[in-house]
């Protein structure tokens, strides 16, 4: 690259940051990233209907935990009306910009007859300046929409940097509305403005923006701006083929924090629909901006798969640092209203189930067995806490009881376990089973001892005291 690179993520606060804003957010921040250039984030808030403040903390959070790190902003659209009102006066006294008296009781009655003609809806042009043109007289107490002046002729050509070179008629376009009556301008006029002004170089974005891009090169045009290279990714959809929706996982990006997905494990699936690196399937972010490259992305569209995030993100836990995963059960478990305190060392828990784990939530599950055991289900009772059983883990609490802090480990524990099997003439399972429903209050858990050495002396001594009387 000859130039700076300059990408921008442009969302509008209208809502929560999904996932499909989330993969053109990292995609823009990793081409950034590739060519050591600058990632700009602004916010598109010209809607004042449909804008929150909730909806701004949500991306701004969603971008944080992703770790997708702008180098400046946010701007805010609504904090730049003062340059917008300056450059549509600009344009007024160019010409490439007229005002519009057509009210709209005018332009649905032209919708409404174009459509019985079956046209295509467009503006008719009635108050656009042309030479020898006479035009309407100005309506007394209307105030105007100010549109812009499109060419008549021509096309409008660009090598979009996904889905190759895109051609469109200026036949094809009107002349659309840049300011509203009330003065407000619209959105294919802000971005124009705020493009040029914030000097991005490359706009990557949602395939669903081509129909803006033409006009929003021909205002560039206009203003003798430079023109972006433009890349398009395409759209997201479900596994089963259908439009991404919230049955597919097209939720808020901070819901996949809460049910317990890491963020690196987001970042690296979010990469591989619509762009790939061989067969490369987990990648650290350091590879993906090695890697990233606009020319690897797919023009067709991407399918989002749960199934396979699922599984992308046991790996990522599987990998984790335990302290780190510790630290994020404690919290887990904090917002249950359970105190970490309560049991063991969490480390030493989550050590025991980080590889069996497929989100963050089960490490918080199995945690809070350790804290306080579940309540074991009549069932599983009537099943396994038989009589054999109970004098079984009786005789066990015996042993272990000799055992001293300094003692307690697993090997010493795993061989108190095979002495009473043996005294009681057990198998293992008829043993393990009853001594983990005790102990936790579940049928399943890692090895038995490993368990046991975890939760420690003195609170599986406490917890082997409840089948006294049983």
């Amino acid at each position: 690259m000859t130039q700076t690179v300059r990408t921008r993520f442009a969302p509008s606060p209208t809502g929560y940051l999904h996932i499909g804003g989330a993969r053109t957010a990292l995609f823009s921040w990793a081409f950034a990233r590739r060519h050591g250039g600058q990632f700009i984030l602004r916010i598109e808030d010209t809607d004042l209907e449909r804008s929150t403040p909730e909806a701004v903390r949500a991306i701004l959070d969603g971008m944080r935990w992703l770790h997708l790190d702008h180098d400046e902003g946010p701007f805010y659209q609504t904090r730049r009306m003062d340059r917008y009102k300056e450059v549509i006066q600009q344009m007024l006294d160019a010409g490439t910009a007229y005002r519009c008296y057509t009210s709209k009781e005018e332009l649905d009655a032209l919708r409404t007859a174009q459509e019985s003609r079956r046209e295509k809806p467009r503006y008719d042009g009635r108050w656009r300046p042309e030479p020898g043109k006479t035009l309407p007289p100005v309506p007394e107490g209307v105030s105007p929409t100010i549109r812009f002046r499109n060419p008549t002729e021509g096309a409008v050509v660009w090598d979009d940097l996904v889905k190759g070179t895109i051609t469109i008629s200026n036949t094809e376009l009107d002349d659309f509305v840049i300011a509203r009556a009330d003065g407000s301008p619209t959105y294919n006029f802000c971005v124009v403005v705020d493009d040029w002004d914030m000097g991005i170089t490359h706009v990557i974005r949602g395939d669903d923006h081509v129909n803006n891009t033409p006009r929003q090169i021909n205002v560039l045009a206009a203003l003798g701006a430079p023109l972006p290279h433009y890349a398009h990714l395409p759209m997201i959809l479900g596994s089963d083929g259908a439009k991404l929706s919230k049955r597919h996982g097209a939720v808020s990006v901070m819901q996949y924090h809460d049910d317990g997905f890491l963020p690196d494990a987001v970042i690296n699936y979010l990469a591989r629909l619509g762009w790939s690196h061989g067969d490369d399937e987990h990648f650290s972010r350091e590879q993906f901006i090695e890697w990233f490259d606009l020319s690897h992305i797919t023009p067709s569209a991407a399918r989002f798969d749960t199934d396979k995030l699922t599984w992308l993100n046991a790996r990522y836990i599987k990998a984790a640092n335990t302290v780190y995963l510790a630290m994020d059960t404690a919290a887990r478990l904090e917002k249950r209203g359970i105190d970490p305190l309560a049991g063991p060392e969490l480390p030493a828990v989550i050590a025991l189930y980080k590889d069996r784990a497929s989100n963050l939530n089960e490490l918080a599950d199995a945690a809070a067995l350790f804290c306080h055991p579940a309540p074991i289900p009549d069932e599983l009772a009537q099943q396994h806490l038989t009589a054999p059983a109970l004098a079984a883990l009786n005789t066990l609490a015996q042993r272990l009881q000799t055992l001293t802090e300094e003692e307690w480990k697993k090997d010493a524990i795993n061989q108190a376990i095979k002495d009473v099997m043996k005294e009681h003439a057990l198998k293992m399972p008829q043993i393990a089973i009853p001594l983990r429903l005790v102990l936790l209050g579940t049928a399943h858990t890692p090895s038995v001892d490993a368990v046991v050495e975890a939760l420690g002396r003195e609170r599986t001594l406490r917890r082997l005291e409840t089948i006294r009387g049983r």
